[in-house]
């Protein structure tokens, strides 16, 4: 029986000196999966992806592949392939060639070669191609001819490092639908590296937020995003506003928030934890659970008159920046897509309200303690269904 995972770390920590890059991370990825590794600049994520590849030996923990540990194996060795920002296809050699390389490396029979090359060509969506030279191909092009080259080896697990950085925004856009279908069609389980939460929401089955070399959550892209468990996967994953304060009182799972600017708003304690009076907080508001009107709305837990400062158009995309006439501090909102608001300008007068179950209320005590290492646990990443 085959096992269960194609990728498992166990306590995995990477340390350069007094600096600990990787700290305790542990997850093991189903077969086929599209597995993602987000998180801002230095927090960790190259470092893991690189001893995923054995370009670094991790100082403690265990990597297994299909079962195998992968301690001391070289780069060449393992069932992986990886795919760079820059693509390193050769512009020497022709769409054929480039794919048939690691084929040819490999001693395969030349008809095995085409039938694989030719294969791999259609299910790229780029049949018929393979005597075009690479300076023919168009960004897009070149990006699934990279999969492709790597794809043919048949690897257990292909690690892309941030592949879509250098594409212009039109173009990164359309290659993400492409990559999750690429991963879909080949069946191979993707390890996707990137500092883009829009890349791994939109193409992952899972997603590991990832901050000062630990791992803050993991879950699918919906789950991080209307269930957040830290402070951060709140603030990092998708658009709030953030209002820092003090608990005025807890009622059950209800917290009245005294914000630094002076505003009282209620808020739920996100994941069910307990909140003392006087404790400091953070809560946070996505924009587009805002209900935005030009009468006030009584029945709601908190409400907010302000005015438009700034319209951030961007068709069905829109914001407004709306500034809380009573304590000066500025919430960000989004432009419903009605007759009633096609015409907002600024210096409007509009009515902002939501309900306190609408609102994740975090410890920033808490959310402090979360960056000291503790034992992890193995967190297992299930496929999405």
């Amino acid at each position: 029986m085959p096992p269960e995972f194609d990728l498992e770390c166990r306590d995995v920590c990477k340390s350069f000196g007094d600096f600990q890059a990787v700290r305790d991370v542990s997850f093991a990825i189903p077969r086929g999966s599209f597995f993602s590794i987000l998180g801002p600049s230095g927090c960790g994520k190259t470092t893991l992806l690189r001893m995923l590849a054995g370009f670094l030996e991790p100082s403690a923990g265990a990597i297994d592949i299909k079962g195998r540990s992968m301690l001391g194996v070289p780069p060449n060795k393992r069932p992986v392939n990886m795919v760079f920002q820059h693509l390193a296809l050769f512009p020497m050699m022709n769409v054929y060639e480039n794919i048939a390389y690691g084929l040819r490396r490999r001693k395969t029979p030349n008809d095995e070669i085409q039938r694989r090359v030719e294969d791999a060509l259609e299910r790229i969506g780029l049949p018929g191609i393979g005597s075009k030279a690479i300076s023919q191909l168009s960004g897009g092009q070149k990006q699934r001819i990279a999969i492709a080259r790597c794809l043919v080896l048949e690897p257990d697990v292909l690690l892309l490092d941030e592949p879509l950085g250098a594409l212009d925004l039109k173009l990164r856009e359309h290659m993400k639908v492409e990559l999750k279908k690429l991963q879909q069609a080949f069946g191979t389980t993707f390890v996707y590296i990137t500092h883009d939460q829009s890349e791994a929401m939109v193409m992952s089955d899972q997603v590991a937020v990832m901050n000062q070399g630990r791992f803050e959550q993991i879950g699918t892209p919906q789950e991080l995003y209307y269930h957040p468990k830290t402070a951060f996967v709140a603030g990092f994953v998708g658009e709030s506003n953030r209002f820092q304060g003090v608990v005025e009182a807890v009622t059950g799972n209800t917290i009245k928030v005294k914000t630094e600017c002076g505003q009282m708003f209620q808020a739920q304690a996100a994941n069910g934890m307990p909140m003392d009076v006087g404790s400091s907080v953070s809560v946070f508001v996505r924009p587009e659970i805002i209900h935005l009107g030009k009468t006030p709305e009584h029945s709601a837990d908190n409400q907010v008159s302000g005015v438009v400062e700034n319209i951030l158009f961007d068709g069905g995309n829109s914001r407004l920046l709306v500034r809380d006439t009573d304590t000066g501090s500025e919430l960000q909102v989004v432009l419903p897509q009605t007759h009633e608001f096609t015409g907002v300008q600024r210096g409007d007068t509009l009515y902002l309200s939501w309900n306190a179950g609408q609102c994740h209320c975090f410890s920033d005590i808490r959310d402090k303690a979360a960056l000291v290492p503790e034992p992890a646990q193995t967190q297992v990443a299930e496929a999405a269904v």
